[in-house]
């Protein structure tokens, strides 16, 4: 199939409607039916400002990165990124064209174009 690897950027401690937004995006998404998404922790990293964070620092706590990634179809991709528009949540992403497919998939699984 053709789609897209959409990826987010997050800050661990950033929120939407009370719930940590990266909760959020995944709820809004599984709502939506969507197939899969996931969110991963960064260990360290920089964003604009230039500074390095890393996980050892308890200090740090809140202050890292959390990538939130699916493997979509072009009406899911544009729904998602409609729906974060919508709310006015600023969240940097990537948008590349991907195949995708599943190996040896269930009965259920969409099929190969």
């Amino acid at each position: 199939m053709e789609g897209f690897f959409l990826r987010f950027y997050l800050h661990e401690n950033q929120r939407c409607h009370g719930m940590l937004a990266w909760e959020w995006i995944l709820d809004q998404a599984n709502r939506m039916g969507i197939r899969g998404g996931t969110a991963f922790r960064a260990m360290g990293g920089f964003g604009h400002h230039h500074h390095l964070m890393e996980a050892r620092f308890f200090e740090l706590a809140g202050s890292l990165a959390v990538e939130v990634e699916f493997v979509v179809t072009r009406d899911e991709s544009e729904k998602i990124l409609e729906l974060l528009k919508r709310e006015n949540m600023r969240v940097v992403y990537a948008h590349i064209p991907a195949q995708f497919g599943v190996i040896n998939p269930e009965q259920d699984d969409p099929q190969d174009d």
